[in-house]
């Protein structure tokens, strides 16, 4: 610790002129960027585990993110995931039994995960939650939470809706029992002065995704918007209106490359946006700074990511970071 201390010192000297400043900073970016660590505490075991399906974009920039913090924070970083329930709790267990330095969950399915997010507090292994489970994860025990909520982002969609003249709103809901996803169709419902109505698909299926869109717009000509609540459902709504020759517009919950194209050529309304990197880097970097220096953000409260409403008047300024795969 001395040793980490002296370097942190010494960083901290050639702060204080401007060109030695400039130099660490430089040299620091440069280290990153090449994948090697930027300090030199030791080199800690950090396990994330997600309730992803295989193929999901979201996912991908929750993991750039972290994986990106792990290599700046000389972090041995293990990413694993499953969308059923007991199978993340399994998940979650082999890494309590290989004694990780620090755990990263996602609680989408809080009654799950409660039992074993617990037996890692009791090991003394820190945990932070992500993305799912604002209100589950102080009670569990973790650190913080780094995400969204995902009520207030639901109310943030159905004031937008309204702000578009929309009536009647179709919420395709791709995840059964993901309390998150019921969170934001119920905050869009809360919010909207007009219907709302949940449609219920297997999002395991794209094609069944596409088919139950298209037979409700088919039967509903009044559906004048589509909620998808993750960005590769926004291309399935999409085909399913033109197929059905609905006029209804497509909007969505998540941004990728595909949805900001969709934004650009109008194909798309809105997007929101919780900007996922966002939260496996601060989720990694908060880890090690616990680790490091017993820090805690939040202050008993999520640290908040979103939700931020996307236009096509953003699209241009964000096709770069979503080209890239951090956005």
């Amino acid at each position: 610790m001395g040793a980490v201390l002296a370097a942190v010192l010494g960083v901290s000297l050639m702060g204080c002129s401007s060109t030695g400043g400039k130099r660490a900073e430089e040299r620091a970016a440069k280290e990153a960027s090449a994948g090697r660590s930027a300090v030199n505490t030791p080199r800690w075991t950090f396990a994330m585990v997600t309730h992803s399906g295989d193929g999901d974009t979201f996912w991908d920039i929750v993991q750039k993110g972290a994986q990106q913090a792990a290599d700046k924070d000389n972090i041995n970083f293990l990413y694993t995931h499953n969308d059923e329930g007991q199978q993340q709790a399994e998940l979650v267990q082999t890494a309590i039994d290989k004694k990780v330095d620090g755990l990263i969950v996602s609680l989408a399915k809080p009654d799950s995960m409660k039992a074993v997010v617990a037996k890692a507090v009791k090991a003394g292994i820190p945990v932070i939650t992500v993305n799912s489970g604002s209100a589950e994860s102080k009670q569990f025990g973790a650190l913080t939470h780094i995400g969204q909520d995902e009520s207030i982002a639901g109310e943030a969609v159905g004031d937008e809706l309204d702000a578009r003249g929309h009536k009647k709103v179709l919420c395709v809901l791709h995840e059964q029992g993901n309390v998150g996803h019921e969170q934001r169709c119920a905050g869009a419902k809360k919010t909207f002065d007009g219907t709302l109505q949940n449609l219920y698909v297997d999002g395991t299926n794209m094609p069944d995704v596409q088919a139950s869109i298209e037979a409700k717009l088919d039967s509903d000509r009044s559906i004048d918007a589509v909620l998808t609540l993750g960005a590769p459902f926004a291309a399935a709504a999409v085909k399913a209106k033109q197929t059905a020759g609905s006029k209804a517009e497509i909007d969505t919950f998540d941004l990728n490359a595909s949805v900001a194209t969709g934004l650009a050529n109008k194909s798309l309304g809105f997007a929101v946006d919780q900007q996922p990197y966002l939260q496996g880097y601060e989720a990694v970097d908060l880890l090690w700074l616990h680790r490091f220096n017993q820090n805690v953000l939040g202050g008993g409260r999520p640290v908040l990511t979103g939700p931020q409403i996307i236009t096509a008047d953003d699209a241009d300024e964000l096709a770069e970071y979503t080209n890239r795969g951090t956005r």
